[in-house]
C-alpha cells in the first residue's frame, strides 16, 4: 500500500511538471527502465511528442546531462534538445528520438556494419574536434576513478562467486596490480569519453521523432542522424575507452569482420593515432570495464532487483578472460585468479547464474 502511494505521488509530481510546460492532456506511455535510477514517460499529443525524464537528484546528474547535451549540439552532434527542466526536482522534458535504438535495429536485421560505422563516425568527429571537444567542464578519468570502478568486482562479484568478501590483503594486492596496469591510461586526459558508448545508447533519429517512417541507414542519414543518449557521466580521458565500450559490448557479440572494419575506418580517418598503442590501451581499458561490469551486474541483481542483466555475465567473463591474457595485465590476472579460482571458465558463470537467478 505504501509503495502504491509513493508511485502515485511520483506520478502526480511528474504530471504537474508536464502540465506547467504545456503538456496537459497528453497520452502517457511509460518506457522500460535501464540500469540507472532514471525513469521515462513518453508524452504524446496529436501533433507532437516528448519524453518526461525523472532523474532523482540524489543519484542522477540532470544538470550535467543538460550541459553536455548542449555542448554536443554545439559540436554538430545529435543529442536531445531540452524543452523544459527543473534540476532541483530532477525533472526534464526532452526531445523524443523515437524507438530506433541500435539494439532494436540490430534485432530487426539492420546491417551491423552500417550501424557500427555510424557510431564510429561520432568518435572520429569528437577526435577531430580536438580541444573544442573538451570545452565543457568534465571531471578527469583519473586513477582513483578507475580503481573505484574495478573495486566493484571486489564488493559484489567476489562475495557472490565464493561466498565471502575479499580480505584486506587481497584487496590491497588487487588494487596494486590494477594501479600498475592503468598507470599510462589514467594519465591520458586528452579525449572526450562518453563512458557508456554502446548500442543501447545510440539511435538513428528520424526527422520527425516517434513516427512510423522507415529507418534510413543511407550514408548521408547515418552520418548526421545518429542520436546520442546517456552521456551525463562523460569524462576527459583516453579516447580508446569509447571504442572499447563500443566493440567490447557486455550485451552482445560483435562479428570480427565488423570490428575490423570499424577499426580500419577509425585509423584511416584519424591518421595522427598510432594503431599499436591505441589497441594496447583499448585492451587495458576493456579489461577494466569488464571487471567493473562483472561487479555491476551482480549488484543490479542483488541490490536493485534487476536480475535480467545477469544473462550477460558469461559473455562479460569470457571477454575479460581474453583481455587479461595481454602481458601488461598478467599480474592483474594472477591476483584475480587467486581470489576466485576459475572465475573465467564457462562452467563457473553457469553455476553462479543457477545460484543467483530465481
Amino acid at each position: 500500500m505504501a509503495e502504491n502511494s509513493l508511485k502515485k505521488a511520483q506520478l502526480d509530481r511528474q504530471l504537474a511538471f508536464a502540465e506547467r510546460h504545456g503538456w496537459a492532456g497528453a497520452d502517457l506511455f511509460p518506457l522500460a527502465s535501464d540500469a540507472s535510477k532514471r525513469s521515462y514517460i513518453r508524452l504524446v499529443k496529436p501533433d507532437a511528442s516528448c519524453l518526461l525524464m525523472d532523474a532523482p537528484p540524489s543519484s542522477e546528474k540532470l544538470p550535467e546531462f543538460i550541459e553536455i547535451s548542449q555542448h554536443l549540439q554545439r559540436l554538430g552532434l545529435r543529442s536531445p534538445s531540452i524543452l523544459a527542466a527543473d534540476t532541483e526536482a530532477g525533472l526534464a522534458l526532452i526531445e523524443d528520438f523515437g524507438d530506433d535504438t541500435f539494439t532494436r535495429l540490430l534485432a530487426d536485421g539492420y546491417s551491423e556494419e552500417k550501424l557500427y560505422l555510424a557510431a564510429t563516425k561520432i568518435l572520429v568527429q569528437m577526435h577531430k574536434a580536438g580541444e573544442q571537444a573538451l570545452s565543457v567542464d568534465l571531471p578527469a578519468y583519473d586513477m582513483e576513478t578507475m580503481l573505484e570502478e574495478v573495486g566493484r568486482f571486489l564488493l559484489w562479484f567476489v562475495p557472490a562467486a565464493r561466498g565471502g568478501e575479499a580480505t584486506a590483503a587481497e584487496t590491497k594486492a588487487f588494487r596494486e596490480a590494477w594501479r600498475g596496469a592503468l598507470l599510462r591510461v589514467a594519465q591520458d586526459h586528452s579525449g572526450f569519453v562518453f563512458r557508456d558508448f554502446h548500442v543501447d545508447n545510440l539511435m538513428i533519429v528520424q526527422d520527425s521523432a516517434y513516427t512510423s517512417q522507415p529507418t534510413d541507414l543511407s550514408e548521408k542519414s547515418a552520418t548526421f542522424q545518429c542520436g546520442l543518449l546517456d552521456f551525463q557521466d562523460a569524462l576527459k580521458g583516453p579516447s580508446a575507452y569509447d571504442m572499447a565500450s563500443l566493440l567490447e559490448d557486455a550485451r552482445r557479440d560483435i562479428s570480427p569482420a565488423t570490428g575490423a572494419t570499424v577499426l580500419d575506418y577509425y585509423f584511416s580517418a584519424c591518421k595522427d593515432i598510432e594503431p599499436t598503442g591505441f589497441l594496447r590501451d583499448m585492451n587495458i581499458l576493456a579489461a577494466q570495464r569488464h571487471t567493473k561490469v562483472a561487479g555491476l551486474f551482480v549488484r543490479l541483481c542483488d541490490k536493485d532487483g534487476k536480475p535480467d542483466y545477469l544473462v550477460h555475465l558469461p559473455r562479460v567473463l569470457r571477454m575479460l578472460n581474453r583481455t587479461l591474457m595481454a602481458p601488461e595485465l598478467s599480474e592483474v590476472q594472477r591476483q584475480m585468479e587467486m581470489m576466485v579460482p576459475g572465475f573465467t571458465e564457462p562452467a563457473f558463470a553457469d553455476k553462479m547464474l543457477q545460484r543467483m537467478l530465481p
